[in-house]
């Protein structure tokens, strides 16, 4: 099924699939992997690490299968191969859908992204809903709505031989398109937040207080989800991940930080509007508030406290 779309309350998109051609190869069509993969290389760009998933990939599908060995190729790198296409037996370019946030860093924390299925996730997913899919959602919006996102998975009954090659297909049902969102995040205060926090590590979460809807979920610095989708270079992932600015941290989700004398203006404008308090009214502080009938105290940061206050 193809993925749902995310958009943002104005109906700007957030999370689309786009079409990208992938290079891939019918192993037990090939006498030698290595030597077919090695004249590959003269002539499009394939690293050591995409070899590396191609062959791990290898491992766990059938010879008669269709394992890429590149995604995302150029259109310059599509012409290129098409000109030696003759050269080569059991290896072909395909179209495939790929997950693509357009906005990037500005979304990555609260739209998270997809990835491909690991080990631990096949014994939790139900396998026969996802035998067409390769992906599923890692983190944030994509992890929490996976299943409304995903759709159910299309059926062909079908004949096979011995080992398992089709021979013929009796009957289809189609796969029902998973569903797209719209979300309370408004995309333009969602920049501002952004650019307010600056070079700054932090957090800004601005909520909707009579709909609960998120209007801004903000952590910086953030990070490209799209370097995951496919798979991210190991060397990548170390940069972000022993950053001292901890990218991948979601500080708007994660981070606990308490509220300290933010609160207070907010507190005494309501008190002032209420007619409870005075500017001139003085309380005399300890170092710590108690609420009634409880014992626990609530220190203050000075520990001796600042002794009789006004509102100023």
């Amino acid at each position: 099924p193809t993925r749902g779309l995310i958009y943002d309350r104005n109906g700007i998109l957030l999370a689309e699939n786009l079409t990208s051609y992938s290079l891939e190869i019918i192993p037990e069509k090939i006498k030698s992997l290595d030597s077919a993969i090695a004249r590959l290389k003269k002539i499009i760009s394939i690293s050591d690490y995409d070899s590396y998933l191609f062959k791990k990939n290898h491992k766990q599908k059938r010879g008669f299968k269709s394992i890429p060995i590149r995604f995302r190729l150029s259109e310059t790198e599509v012409a290129r191969y098409a000109v030696h296409r003759h050269e080569f037996t059991g290896i072909d370019i395909k179209a495939r859908l790929d997950r693509h946030y357009p906005l990037g860093e500005l979304t990555a924390h609260v739209l998270g992204y997809v990835g491909r299925i690991n080990k631990k996730e096949l014994k939790k997913i139900d396998p026969s809903n996802y035998a067409g899919t390769s992906h599923i959602g890692k983190s944030g919006i994509e992890k929490s709505y996976e299943k409304e996102l995903h759709g159910l998975v299309g059926l062909d009954h079908i004949e096979t031989n011995a080992v398992g090659r089709t021979v013929r297909v009796l009957n289809r049902k189609d796969p029902i398109p998973g569903k797209s969102l719209k979300l309370h995040l408004d995309i333009h205060l969602q920049k501002t937040a952004i650019e307010a926090l600056n070079d700054f590590n932090g957090a800004a979460v601005a909520i909707d207080i009579e709909s609960g809807g998120i209007l801004v979920f903000a952590s910086t610095p953030s990070y490209n989800p799209n370097l995951f989708v496919n798979g991210i270079q190991a060397k990548k992932y170390r940069a972000l991940n022993h950053s001292p600015n901890k990218p991948l941290f979601n500080r708007a989700l994660k981070g606990q930080y308490p509220p300290g004398s933010t609160v207070k203006p907010f507190i005494a404008l309501a008190g002032l509007d209420h007619e409870v308090t005075t500017p001139e009214q003085r309380n005399y502080c300890p170092g710590y508030f108690s609420l009634p009938d409880n014992s626990h105290r609530y220190r203050c940061w000075k520990k001796v406290g600042h002794g009789s206050v006004d509102l100023k």
